[in-house]
C-alpha cells in the first residue's frame, strides 16, 4: 500500500500506458499479420515450403540441423534472461548507489527508494515473463522435430491410401510457425524492457520511449527492406 501513496498518478499512467501499448501491439501484430503482410506471414509461408520440401526429402538430416539451429536462438536468449535476472536482483541489494547514480544525471527526477525498487521489479516481471515466452519457443521446436521425425518415407506418400502428404506439411508448418510466434513475443518483451528503462528518468520519457519501441517494431515487422525481399 505504501508504494501507491508513494508513486505519483503521472507514474500510474505511464505504467497503465506501456501496458496497453505493449498488450495492444501484441494483439494488433497478430491480427494484423492474417490479412496483410508482415514478417511473420511471409516467412509462414517460406515454413510450409520447407515443410513441403521436407516430405519430399530422404534423408532429412538437413531438415533436423535446421530445426537444432532455429531452437538455438530462442535457447540463447533464454539463458540471457536468467543471467539479467540475476543482475536485476542483485540490483535490488545495492538500490541506494544505484538510485544515487540515477539521480546524478540530467533530467532524471529524484524518487524514493522504495519506488526505485519497484520500478526494478516492473524490469524483474518482463524479462521473467521473456523467460517463458524462449523456453516455450524451445519447446516447440523439439515438437517440430518431433513432426519431422514421424514423417513417412517420401516414397510412401505416392502408395494409394497412404498419409497426405500436404496435411503433413501443413502440421509441421503451423507448428514451426507457432514456435516462431512465440519468440516474437519474448524478443517483443526484451524491445519493451528498453523502454522501461526510460521510466528511470522520467514518466514523459517512458511514455515516449514506449511510443518509439512500438514504433520500431511497427516498422520492422511490415515496413521494413527484409519484408520487402521475402515478397519479391
Amino acid at each position: 500500500m505504501k508504494i501507491i501513496q508513494l508513486l505519483p498518478w503521472t507514474d500510474w499512467v505511464a505504467l497503465g500506458f506501456f501496458v496497453v501499448v505493449w498488450i495492444g501491439y501484441a494483439v494488433f501484430a497478430k491480427h494484423w499479420s492474417d490479412g496483410k503482410h508482415s514478417i511473420l506471414a511471409m516467412t509462414n509461408r517460406y515454413r510450409h515450403l520447407w515443410m513441403l520440401q521436407t516430405t519430399a526429402r530422404d534423408p532429412r538430416m538437413l531438415d533436423g540441423i535446421i530445426t537444432q539451429t532455429l531452437s538455438a536462438t530462442p535457447a540463447f536468449f533464454c539463458s540471457t534472461s536468467i543471467l539479467i535476472l540475476g543482475g536485476l536482483f542483485a540490483l535490488l541489494g545495492t538500490t541506494d548507489k544505484a538510485a544515487e547514480l540515477v539521480r546524478e544525471i540530467p533530467f532524471a527526477e529524484q524518487t524514493p527508494i522504495l519506488v526505485f525498487e519497484f520500478k526494478i521489479l516492473v524490469l524483474v516481471v518482463i524479462f521473467v515473463y521473456s523467460f517463458f515466452r524462449f523456453s516455450w519457443s524451445m519447446r516447440q521446436y523439439t515438437f517440430v522435430a518431433l513432426l519431422i521425425g514421424a514423417m513417412p518415407p517420401p516414397d510412401t506418400f505416392a502408395h494409394e491410401g497412404a498419409p497426405n502428404r500436404q496435411k503433413y506439411a501443413d502440421r509441421a508448418a503451423a507448428m514451426t510457425g507457432l514456435a516462431a510466434e512465440t519468440f516474437n513475443g519474448g524478443l517483443r518483451a526484451y524491445y519493451f524492457s528498453f523502454a522501461a528503462l526510460g521510466w528511470f528518468f522520467s514518466p514523459a520519457m517512458f511514455v515516449f520511449a514506449t511510443l518509439l519501441v512500438a514504433g520500431v517494431l511497427y516498422t520492422r515487422e511490415f515496413k521494413s527492406e527484409v519484408l520487402a525481399l521475402l515478397e519479391e
